[in-house]
């Protein structure tokens, strides 16, 4: 009996750095999705409470890294105040309000999240939203955003949407997606920790998780230029409905 507890336990380990590593293998060819693809793995095996913890280091270490690299930090700052101060909000009001859900309607959250991804990613916003209307809608994305990503840790496909639609350039997208990811990173993990929804112990397996993750951004990078685009994300988006489709019936 313990030899097989101790061997189910070992395949989880390795099932989670395999989603973590792959995660990173997306991040590193997308350059976006590594809660996107880790999260609902893991939240088949462990739960997804468990599983966003687990991603905790690598989020905040990622986005550190690319929102210090980014000179105009201050500049997004200032323009997307109004998306981050709701999307702060909202984060950590959602924590709270899901401190009494199942496992099971977590996960239920954790899918509803993926195929919300999977619908924005299959159909981009033709749209072009105004300067003179930016800061009101930019609130009330980050009202949504804050609220997915509290449940789900997934506050992505709201947010591209929305940055999509102002029509940054490249430079400026990127920068301003990382200084937003990081303002929504810390207010969830410290809320996480705060509601006892994650303790200290998970901040060290986390820690553990760089790794893996390290190893597939890494390679992730070398196969951006070797693989069609286009095609790893019709995969990738494929695998995912799978993925939330089993989150729903499990």
């Amino acid at each position: 009996m313990e030899l097989s507890l101790s061997t189910d336990m070992v395949l989880i380990i390795a099932a989670c750095a395999a989603a973590i590593l792959f995660g990173g293998i997306v991040k590193g060819t997308l350059g976006v999705g590594l809660p996107l693809f880790a999260v609902p793995i893991m939240s088949l095996m462990i739960g997804s409470t468990q599983a966003i913890a687990l991603v905790a280091v690598p989020v905040l270490v990622s986005n550190i890294w690319q929102a210090w690299q980014e000179a105009s930090w201050k500049a997004s700052l200032k323009r997307f105040w109004p998306l981050m101060l709701t999307q702060a909000i909202m984060t950590v009001f959602a924590v709270h309000w899901t401190l009494s859900f199942s496992v099971k309607e977590l996960n239920m959250l954790v899918a509803f999240a993926v195929i919300l991804a999977v619908v924005s990613m299959l159909f981009k916003p033709s749209f072009t939203i105004p300067a003179d209307k930016e800061r009101w809608t930019g609130a009330l994305v980050g009202t949504l955003s804050g609220m997915l990503g509290g449940v789900s840790s997934l506050m992505g496909p709201i947010l591209i949407s929305y940055m999509l639609s102002l029509k940054l350039q490249r430079d400026e997208f990127v920068g301003a997606v990382s200084v937003i990811y990081l303002n929504a990173a810390w207010p969830l993990y410290l809320a996480m920790y705060s509601f006892g929804r994650m303790e200290v112990v998970d901040l060290g397996y986390s820690v553990l998780a760089l790794l893996p993750m390290a190893i597939g951004l890494r390679t992730g990078q070398k196969l951006r230029h070797r693989l069609s685009e286009d095609a790893f994300r019709k995969v990738l988006l494929g695998f995912l409905t799978f993925i939330a489709v089993l989150l729903v019936v499990r």
